[in-house]
């Protein structure tokens, strides 16, 4: 065990990237750069992690603002819950820590948006509190140096690995521990094409010893998409287009978006496409998220027409990226905010 922490600590001090949020021992921006990097790799998140340290550099800063600007500053991440749990927390920590963050795992992980990996991660980062971190590259080069074949999504896999990260994390510097077997999955023990033949473990890598790098680790099932098929409405009224707040739940909570329709199949939507009188109607825009596939068509409508959601905003070109929109509509304004706002 000794060894491997050994090992692993020379490689780390030798490869690791130089990222801001190594540098600091402030919960509030480990914590911001934890749920800012779920979901998301570290050379997309580090812009965004800067942009928000600098808008909201403290928890008060972030519990203080309005939920459109926290939203609005998340635009093109995604997991827009991520951003509203972000901001909900920031409130409730005001509330009931004094503006202080929680000072333990057994506090943190009490907290909304924060599971088991984030708790262990933050209370190690900025505490020192022994705590081994389990993510996706823990997962991984544990499965791999011990070829465990456990499902890691399986709860006896999750059970299993924790108690190997436990066993094998050094009580006395977690927290440059944690960030060394983290740093190694993402950059030497990767998915695909691993660096088997310049890895500083391979003399106890059991996977490597019995060619199964290739086969780890083990997952039980795939995720189930779900297709979904959407028409955007797109009124136009001397030169502004009509936004909607989106009220109910879901991932675009908050959000604003183009009027929507949703239909249950394809064929359903083709023919109200056929059917309906419109200025213009869009390509196919297929959008991917992790469970759902969107299907969308944008259609072009001059003047109004009243649909049930109540907040409803005639907006602009220049007033538009004041308003969070999903990713996927966002997009299509990018590429179209000629067409979209031309007028005659």
């Amino acid at each position: 065990m000794k060894q491997f922490q050994t090992s692993l600590v020379r490689w780390y001090e030798e490869k690791k990237r130089k990222l801001p949020w190594r540098e600091t021992k402030d919960p509030y921006l480990i914590w911001l750069s934890e749920i800012i990097l779920q979901q998301t790799r570290v050379d997309q998140g580090l812009n965004y992690y800067l942009k928000f340290k600098a808008t909201f550099p403290s928890i008060q800063d972030l519990a203080k603002a309005d939920e459109m600007e926290v939203l609005n500053l998340w635009k093109g991440l995604g997991y827009y819950s991520r951003a509203r749990n972000l901001h909900a927390t920031a409130k409730l920590i005001m509330d009931n820590y004094h503006g202080q963050f929680p000072s333990s795992y057994e506090e943190i992980i009490k907290l909304k948006g924060i599971g088991s990996y984030t708790a262990a991660a933050i209370s190690s980062f900025a505490y020192g509190e022994a705590k081994a971190v389990l993510d996706g590259n823990v997962f991984r080069v544990l499965s791999r140096i011990f070829n465990l074949n456990t499902p890691i999504d399986s709860a006896l896999g999750k059970k299993e690995f924790q108690e190997l990260a436990n066993e094998l994390l050094d009580i006395e510097n977690p927290a440059q521990h944690n960030q060394a077997i983290m740093e190694f999955g993402a950059i030497q023990c990767v998915p695909l094409n691993p660096k088997c033949h310049q890895c500083p473990l391979d003399f106890m890598c059991e996977a490597k010893a019995k060619n199964s790098v290739k086969q780890l680790p083990v997952k039980m099932g795939k995720t189930k998409i779900t297709n979904k098929y959407f028409v955007f409405q797109i009124f136009k009224n001397e030169g502004k287009v009509l936004l909607e707040r989106r009220t109910n739940s879901g991932i675009w909570k908050n959000m604003f978006q183009f009027p929507l329709i949703e239909f249950k199949d394809a064929n359903e939507k083709r023919a109200f496409i056929k059917n309906y009188k419109y200025e213009y109607v869009s390509s196919e825009v297929k959008h991917v998220l992790s469970h759902q596939h969107l299907y969308c068509h944008f259609i072009f409508i001059e003047g109004f027409k009243k649909s049930n959601f109540t907040q409803q905003f005639w907006v602009s070109k220049e007033e538009i990226s004041n308003y969070p929109v999903p990713r996927v509509i966002e997009k299509y304004i990018e590429e179209n905010s000629e067409l979209i706002f031309n007028h005659h």
